[in-house]
């Protein structure tokens, strides 16, 4: 027995390989607007600009 393939996220009609996970460029790139903007964030408390400052200098202060 084989497993349906999972549909696009975006627009639940059936993927296409090219694009997978997605059906379509159109629905990629909806996917891609959504990491741009406020519609998906990755769960956690904010880095305060002194610890993203540490990790672009590697640790080194002023």
């Amino acid at each position: 027995m084989t497993r349906a393939a999972k549909p696009c996220p975006i627009c639940r009609k059936p993927r296409v390989e090219e694009h997978a996970p997605f059906c379509s460029s159109r629905c990629r790139d909806r996917d891609l607007a959504q990491w741009f903007g406020d519609g998906y964030a990755v769960p956690g408390r904010p880095a305060l600009p002194e610890e993203i400052a540490a990790e672009v200098t590697g640790g080194e202060k002023d």
